[in-house]
This record gives structure tokens, sequence and C-alpha cells, in this order.
């Protein structure tokens, strides 16, 4: 059997279509990441639906980063 280097090397040798094509299928084979039943898609549909009903809840990218750094201190 191959090793693992010994693939890449040779998927690497491929053209970059046959890469691609190559790439999609190995990540067709893998299981999705996120879930629909995940609990963080769903903490982040539960989000999405506050936001939506109440935009002033919204912080901006600049509140974001004083929280974080506010945080770390």
């Amino acid at each position: 059997m191959a090793t693992i280097g010994e693939v890449e090397k040779l998927a690497l040798s491929l053209s970059e279509r046959q890469r691609a094509i190559l790439a999609a299928q190995l990540l067709g084979s893998l299981p999705p990441v996120l879930h629909d039943d995940d609990e963080g898609m769903a903490e982040a549909g539960r989000r999405d639906a506050e936001l939506e009903a109440d935009p002033s809840l919204a912080i901006s990218l600049t509140e974001l980063d004083e929280q974080i750094r506010r945080r770390r201190s």
C-alpha cells in the first residue's frame, strides 16, 4: 500500500484540472464538519433570528475588538 507521501507526490504531478477533480472527490467522501442538528448551528440560527427581530442588538467591529481587548487584560 502506498504511503500518504507517495500519494501526495503522485497527486501533485497531475494537471490542475485532474487535481481539482481529485480534490472534489476526496472532499465529497468526507462527512460534513457541521450538521444541521449540530448545537453550534442551532445557536447560530437562534442568534440570527434575534438579530433579525432586533437589529439594535448588533455591535460594530470596533465594539467587538474593544470587548476582546477588555477580556484579555
